[in-house]
């Protein structure tokens, strides 16, 4: 009798570790867009102005863009090795829109420089997404959608 006790025991203190659910943490989703813009129409515009609209309804967003780093060369001491973020001629941003659905929407993105002054005006009919950064099994954030502007102006969802 102690012998089954002791299996048991033990079988129950080995398959303690052996849950399938994962920690599901508090990091959110931004509900709204995204803009990337790559060079070189990034080194003309500041900000990005948008509007979003669906079910005849329009709301206003606005993305201050910041300049794109990107992972440099390792260097290592010994057993210490690091990285620095480089700078590169992209930059991005994004606009809240809230109540944005995950349906298509029509964006209005205007591009703005130095003073407001007009760098690229685009309109295109996107798709929003809901996104799961802690997977599936910790539920849906967002949704949000991505857009990039590409080096000759246009526009598409990324």
């Amino acid at each position: 009798m102690h012998r089954l006790a002791l299996i048991v025991a033990l079988s129950a203190v080995s398959l303690a570790g052996c849950s399938e659910e994962a920690p599901c943490t508090l990091i959110g989703t931004p509900v709204g867009v995204s803009v990337m813009v790559k060079a070189p129409v990034a080194a003309r515009a500041d900000t990005a102005e948008m509007e979003v609209c669906w079910d005849g309804a329009c709301r206003r967003a606005r993305a201050e863009l910041r300049t794109v780093r990107r992972a440099g060369e390792e260097t290592c001491d010994g057993d210490t090795c690091s990285v620095t973020a480089v700078p590169t001629a992209d930059k991005s941003g994004f606009g809240t829109v809230q109540g944005l659905p995950k349906r298509p929407v029509e964006v209005r993105l205007a591009l703005k420089g130095a003073g407001s002054e007009p760098v690229a005006e685009h309109t295109v009919t996107v798709t929003p997404k809901g996104r799961f950064p802690n997977g599936p099994g910790c539920g849906e954030g967002g949704p949000n959608v991505a857009l990039t502007v590409e080096a000759d102006g246009t526009v598409r969802e990324s």
